[in-house]
């Protein structure tokens, strides 16, 4: 089963590193990878989606790290999740008005086109960009890339609060 954890760190050198490697130590594949700043300064977030069991020990294990602050772990509906992709698609002249109509009903933006080929930029749940390389793949996918998942908590709900309780000193 794939979880998704968003680990709260400080912006510092080999964090990162840490983190993956207790991943990679307790046998779990990264799916999803995505590390960017957040409204704090000096503090990123590190969105990871993984495949494994007892994910509460690996998060017991995450916060016991210096310069991690807080982990959570979402339940499938608890946080607003988005991935980016882009995916090019053979499209000479003959289907072309028929690969940009199709791209539109997912909102998907044409961000190149060549003579033969269109490509997209789409943004969405992971389940809309996987139906959108289904419907597109008939035309003939030629290349495709797609960022980490990013994700935040709903409602709202603070999953960081900013107080430095919850830090230890390194």
């Amino acid at each position: 089963m794939k979880h998704t954890l968003s680990v709260i760190v400080d912006n510092k050198p080999g964090v990162l590193a840490r983190v993956t490697s207790l991943c990679s130590r307790r046998g779990f594949n990264i799916h999803s990878l995505a590390v960017g700043p957040i409204h704090e300064p000096g503090r990123s977030r590190i969105t990871l989606v993984v495949d494994g069991d007892q994910m509460e020990a690996v998060s017991k294990q995450l916060n016991k790290l210096v310069n991690v602050i807080k982990v959570t772990e979402f339940a499938p509906d608890e946080a607003v999740e988005r991935e980016i992709m882009l995916l090019r698609v053979t499209a000479d002249s003959s289907k072309r008005r028929e690969v940009l109509d199709t791209a539109g009903a997912f909102d998907a933006k044409p961000v190149d086109v060549a003579v033969d080929s269109v490509t997209f930029e789409v943004t969405g749940r992971p389940g809309k960009l996987a139906s959108f390389i289904d419907v597109m793949r008939p035309f003939g996918v030629t290349d495709l890339v797609k960022s980490g998942r990013i994700a935040l908590a709903r409602d709202g709900k603070a999953e960081y609060d900013g107080f430095e309780t919850a830090r230890r000193m390194p």
